[in-house]
């Protein structure tokens, strides 16, 4: 009988064990994303600005196949918890978000990434989608697009406040009026919003940091001042990402954009843990073990034999590697294997007979695969081939065998964000809590194999 180190699914009906049994099937590893947790993170966000008729209304940021979650799922669970707006950096997200039936109705959708050469400006137009613009390149670009379209583009004018990435400078500002306002009078820009990015709002435990925003935010203010000056005064201001949102209420302003605490996780470790600020992480990753083996002591594991088993042992594989998303930089090593080098890697819990156990990637992490070393007997610890493990979920973290995004993040050097973008859609999305999140319209809306 294998073993099962994963939380338990709550499945609807026998249909979703089904398609349960099948992605298992397909794929020796499942990504299981709970749909409740994603609409109540999104409505303690809205809680958190005052609630619905606070005056402060709340974006469900969905780029990136929405932090990895999956486009469709997330955005209807994040307005099931009370989003009047969602974001995707790029357009094609955004147009395909009107495609599946989320229409000018449901929310407003901004988009603000693009190739000002090329983007599909007049189709983002007709599909009543909002558009940044942050250079005058793209000003010229979106007034043609309206114009040939015969509708005004709806616009939110992106300042650099001192993140250094795009958007207007203040220097450069004063260009960018000449081109905004003739634009607004003639009816061919609707000057929606005026926004900017926060760089270090995640960091309240540096100083310098706090002063670095405290800047940002002023500056952000001045840029609005020039705006009304020049006639063009913005509707919605929004700065606020997560952190902002959590601990800065006073840029709240009328629109908040929180993107990472709506897959449950604070946006550095600096700041506490998702429970911390009632966040619940919405996606657990799971696969089941290939190979078990028993091997002697100083067996080389892995590429470049970087880890040496200290002792008699046995190894399970994990059957997901780099080309899944699991970053090679979670590898583990030990002071024997060629590098001399003690580096702890990516944490994995495991079933056995004594209870769960927490593992660690020994040696290098492999395209399609990594190795466990089991520190004993598999036939004594009741470890076999096809056991469930979990690599990352909802949990207490690396003390109590529940390792989190957060745990693979700190393995790797990278952030939780990094953790679940990089999965790749081979491994199977799964979805709990379909039917009680989302009304019969939208579950109709997703694909029924992915439902459980």
């Amino acid at each position: 009988m294998s073993m099962n180190a994963a939380s338990a699914i709550e499945f609807t009906d026998d249909q979703g064990r089904a398609n349960y049994a099948a992605a298992r099937r397909r794929y020796p590893a499942q990504a299981i994303v709970d749909l409740r947790a994603l609409r109540d993170n999104m409505a303690h966000l809205v809680d958190v600005v005052g609630g619905p008729h606070s005056g402060t209304a709340v974006m469900g940021v969905v780029k990136a196949d929405a932090y990895g979650h999956g486009l469709l799922p997330a955005a209807l669970a994040a307005l099931a918890g009370g989003a009047t707006w969602l974001g995707t950096a790029q357009s094609h997200e955004a147009l395909l978000l009107r495609k599946l039936g989320i229409g000018l109705d449901r929310c407003h959708i901004l988009t603000w990434v693009y190739n000002g050469a090329d983007v599909p400006f007049d189709e983002l137009i007709a599909n009543d989608i909002d558009v940044s613009v942050g250079s005058l390149a793209g000003i010229d670009a979106l007034a043609a697009a309206a114009r040939k379209v015969g509708r005004p583009a709806r616009v939110h004018v992106k300042v650099d406040s001192g993140f250094g990435r795009n958007g207007f400078t203040p220097k450069g500002f004063d260009a960018a009026l000449a081109g905004l306002v003739p634009l607004a009078k003639e009816g061919v820009f609707h000057i929606v919003g005026q926004w900017s990015h926060l760089a270090v709002a995640d960091s309240p435990d540096v100083p310098e940091f706090v002063a670095s925003t405290d800047r940002q935010i002023e500056n952000f203010k001045d840029f609005t001042r020039r705006m009304e000056a020049a006639g063009i005064a913005p509707e919605i201001r929004h700065l606020a990402n997560t952190a902002a949102t959590l601990d800065r209420p006073e840029i709240h302003f009328e629109l908040t954009r929180p993107g990472i605490g709506l897959y449950g996780y604070e946006p550095d470790p600096a700041m506490g843990t998702p429970r911390d600020w009632h966040l619940t992480p919405a996606m657990r990753l799971q696969a089941q073990l290939g190979t078990v083996k028993d091997v002697e002591a100083g067996h080389g594991i892995s590429y470049g034999r970087t880890y040496l088993t200290p002792d008699d042992t046995s190894t399970a594989i994990v059957p997901l590697g780099y080309a899944d998303g699991i970053h090679r930089s979670a590898s583990g090593f030990d002071m024997e294997g060629a590098k001399h080098v003690e580096k702890q890697g990516g944490p994995v819990r495991v079933m056995t007979t004594q209870g769960p156990r927490l593992y660690r990637v020994s040696g290098r992490v492999c395209m399609d695969q990594f190795i466990l070393d089991l520190h004993g007997s598999a036939a004594d610890l009741g470890v076999h081939e096809g056991d469930t493990v979990e690599l990352f979920g909802p949990g207490r973290g690396e003390e109590f065998a529940e390792p989190t995004a957060d745990d693979w993040a700190r393995a790797a050097d990278t952030i939780s964000y990094e953790v679940f973008t990089c999965l790749r859609n081979r491994i199977p999305r799964l979805y709990e809590h379909a039917a009680e999140v989302l009304d019969a319209e939208d579950f109709a809306r997703l694909e029924p194999a992915s439902l459980l």
